[in-house]
């Protein structure tokens, strides 16, 4: 993996959930400066990054944010996202003065529902030709 791309940040998002693909479409109107790349879980990219934090890659876990060598996952990188957004969404940020083991509870009940609230798709979302350049599917990127 070469150093630029480890210096890149990332979100993994579900493919096939729809919230989760609204949700990067949602981070992409509102990234202007495109600080945040996109794979989903389920791509080679995102296997080999959760294997790389030693994270089992059976478990779609509904978000996580790669930031170099590090990464945060469920309230914490839906709260670092929000960080960086434009307009009034890095007033979110005030939410990480909440304890996590009071924020992931929500978080994962969300997560543990999303399919069922949401639906879920046969495929992972595809991003328009114009969006290609924000979204990592190769392991080496």
């Amino acid at each position: 993996m070469n150093t630029a791309t480890r210096k890149q940040t990332v979100v993994l998002f579900d493919g096939v959930c729809n919230l989760c693909s609204n949700s990067v479409q949602f981070i992409i109107k509102r990234d202007p400066n495109a600080r945040f790349k996109f794979a989903s879980l389920q791509s080679a990219y995102g296997q080999a990054q959760l294997t790389r934090f030693n994270l089992d890659p059976t478990q779609l876990h509904s978000i996580i944010l790669i930031q170099g060598d590090n990464f945060l996952e469920r309230s914490n990188a839906a709260l670092e996202i929000a960080r960086h957004l434009s307009g009034a969404w890095p007033l979110f940020y005030v939410f990480k003065i909440v304890p996590r083991f009071l924020r992931d509870p929500v978080y994962n009940w969300i997560a543990r529902n999303r399919y069922r609230w949401f639906g879920k798709k046969n495929e992972c979302w595809l991003p328009t030709p114009d969006l290609k350049n924000r979204f990592l599917d190769n392991p080496q990127e």
